[in-house]
């Protein structure tokens, strides 16, 4: 398989979990190479996602390494096969960023997606015009063509609830992002009511922080925690002023999770949540 120029997060991570799996058996890059016959920069390149490599290899592999966890092999084997060019967000990679188009892949993938968003709706359910309004306040400015690029990927994103099998997906959400009017009373308003009356199809669980909440669990970071179809694979996507950084190492993952449970204890229970936001929109 020809190198690429730049690996997608989710080629990126085949690679280093082949790595990890590399140096659990206690082997190095050399040794993987003379057992597959080929040279060491391939494994590097393997191992670091600028190359790929196929599932009869990478199981040959997994046995070399004495990785017997069937469920792992099967799911890394499945990145394997995967190719570019056959998701929606493949015609948009010239107009968006790479951490963008990482997330959406990220997000296809998941089983379980669980959103915590402290000063934001999660833009995975955002209306097109509270999108845009977030968009417009940016530092550095956008131009207006990158805007509607962002806004048109964005709502795109809905996409993925379309699968035969669409993640489940929890808001845990602080008030602070029900009351900021980002766009106006109007898109304000449009988007809460999308909150409250999600469209059927969409298997949305929403938990609101109230203001009452005397500490917010997480020095009140918004983040993404993804579940993959094993443990392993497990993600989270942070958000930062300029776009977003996916942590996958096993340690990180665990502490957000830690962050996600004592979040969910400390928010409203869902028809709680609801009745909130409905006297917010009432307020408006």
């Amino acid at each position: 398989m020809p190198p690429r120029d730049r690996p997608t997060a989710r080629e990126a991570r085949l690679g280093s979990e082949l790595r990890k799996l590399r140096e659990q058996a206690n082997r190095t890059a050399t040794d993987a190479a003379t057992h597959l016959g080929i040279d060491r920069a391939k494994i590097s390149n393997i191992e670091a996602g600028y190359r790929g490599i196929s599932p009869e290899r990478l199981r040959n592999l997994a046995a070399f390494y004495r990785c017997d966890d069937q469920a792992l092999l099967d799911a890394l084997c499945a990145i394997a096969r995967e190719q570019r060019g056959r998701h929606w967000w493949d015609s948009m990679r010239e107009s968006v960023p790479q951490d963008a188009l990482d997330l959406a892949e990220m997000e296809h993938h998941a089983r379980h997606l669980h959103a915590v968003n402290m000063l934001l709706i999660p833009g995975i359910i955002q209306t097109p015009e509270y999108a845009r309004a977030i968009f417009e306040t940016r530092t550095p400015p956008f131009t207006p063509a990158e805007i509607e690029a962002r806004v048109k990927f964005r709502t795109s994103r809905r996409r993925v609830f379309e699968k035969q099998h669409p993640p489940i997906y929890e808001i845990i959400i602080h008030e602070a992002a029900l009351r900021i009017r980002y766009g106006g009373r109007r898109v304000h308003e449009k988007q809460l009511l999308r909150l409250t009356a999600p469209e059927p199809a969409l298997p949305v669980t929403l938990r609101v922080i109230p203001f009452d909440l005397e500490n917010v669990p997480g020095h009140a970071q918004s983040f993404l925690f993804t579940e993959g179809p094993v443990p392993q694979l497990n993600s989270v996507q942070v958000d930062t002023p300029f776009g977003g950084v996916i942590v996958h190492e096993a340690e990180e993952v665990e502490n957000y999770r830690a962050v996600l449970g004592d979040v969910r204890r400390n928010s409203l229970p869902p028809e709680e949540s609801r009745k909130l936001v409905q006297k917010i929109i009432e307020e408006i």
